[in-house]
């Protein structure tokens, strides 16, 4: 019976359009052109910081305006491995331009693209529990917390922007030209790592799947929409916001490193208030708390942003902003929630029985 449950009409076509998705997904190098899927790539990166944010704001009910921080700590990460693979052994040219004549320490180990890689994921999951530790622990929450995170972005950027001899300054970390020894800019190179993002953005969603599927996942339902009453039961709700806050973080750190590999270049700019503001309309644009939602949100918002800039480069804006607003008005709910809407509607339609055939029935 469990395996008849599993095996549903409902949960065949869903599979069905998983796998459909999927193939379209990595099938892009076939009927995109290298500039598409350089676009392309750089919007699956976005849908991964989505889905992570998407686990804090759509499932716990934390509203961050601040997660283009973990975002841009994890591509720091990865442009420093990619600066120093890119100098060969020599120092930066930001750094001589500054008056420095060797290489700081800190730097050193991020000639390894595997400390890299790891330290994108740990330093902003670092920052995030650290935040968290104090804050939920304390029971900030709300406005409050909302507006911790945004005060937390401009201290970093400020930081960042301030050393520039360590991080480029407002120019940012940029002049990469080699991948583990392989060109940066060889279409071979580019279609491997829109593929590697591809897969990861699968595997993250995935894992949040699972994550809010598990007991783990009702219990931050729960905390969303009653905080005091899972107190009052005995959970201990700051436990978990520290675990989800910590884990988007780090979601949002390894959509940073592809960022970067796609895209070139990192600078304070794209880890700012506005970017981090983005980001939370991706997620309340395409669906909040549906995951599915999220990322669709990210890859057809940036699309759009993409495509309305490129037709109309005076006014794009003006259309992307009527775009905001028919969603909001039209579909409260985010796009995925117009599909669960639809759903809804039919089955109320299917119970509904007209009266005629209700006669009809009675009489025999």
């Amino acid at each position: 019976m469990l395996t008849m449950r599993k095996l549903s009409p409902q949960r065949l076509w869903l599979l069905a359009c998983y796998a459909a998705a999927a193939a379209a997904l990595f099938s892009a190098p076939l009927y995109l052109s290298d500039f598409r899927l350089n676009l392309l790539a750089k919007f699956l990166a976005f849908a991964i910081v989505a889905l992570g944010l998407d686990l804090i704001w759509g499932y716990t009910g934390i509203l961050s305006l601040g997660h283009g921080i973990f975002f841009g700590l994890g591509a720091y990460a990865m442009a420093m491995y990619l600066k120093l693979e890119a100098s060969g052994g020599k120092l930066p040219d930001f750094m001589g331009w500054s008056g420095l004549s060797e290489l700081p320490i800190f730097w050193k180990p991020f000639e390894s693209f595997g400390f890299a890689v790891l330290m994108g994921i740990l330093i902003p999951a670092a920052l995030a529990l650290f935040l968290g530790y104090f804050t939920f622990r304390n029971r900030i929450r709300g406005v409050y917390f909302t507006i911790l995170t945004q005060a937390l972005v401009i201290i970093t950027t400020t930081l960042l922007v301030g050393q520039q001899a360590y991080t480029g300054g407002t120019n940012g970390v940029t002049g990469f030209s080699k991948i583990l020894g392989e060109p940066i800019a060889s279409p071979d190179t580019k279609r491997m790592l829109y593929w590697v993002t591809a897969a990861v953005l699968v595997a993250v969603f995935i894992l949040c799947r699972y994550v809010v599927k598990s007991r783990f996942g009702k219990v931050l339902r729960a905390i969303r929409d009653g905080e005091n009453r899972v107190r009052f039961i005995g959970y201990n709700p700051a436990v978990y916001q520290m675990v989800v806050f910590t884990m988007s973080a780090a979601i949002a750190g390894i959509a940073g490193m592809l960022f970067v590999l796609h895209v070139g270049i990192i600078s304070p700019s794209m880890m700012g208030i506005v970017p981090s503001i983005e980001m939370v309309l991706w997620v309340a644009i395409g669906g909040r708390g549906t995951l599915i939602g999220a990322a669709l949100g990210a890859v057809l918002m940036n699309w759009a942003k993409s495509e309305f800039s490129t037709t109309y480069p005076q006014g794009w804006t003006y259309f992307l902003g009527g775009v905001f607003i028919l969603v909001v008005v039209f579909l409260p709910n985010g796009v995925a929630g117009l599909a669960a809407k639809l759903k809804f509607r039919k089955k109320k339609e299917e119970r509904s029985e007209p009266e005629h055939e209700r006669v009809e029935y009675s009489a025999m």
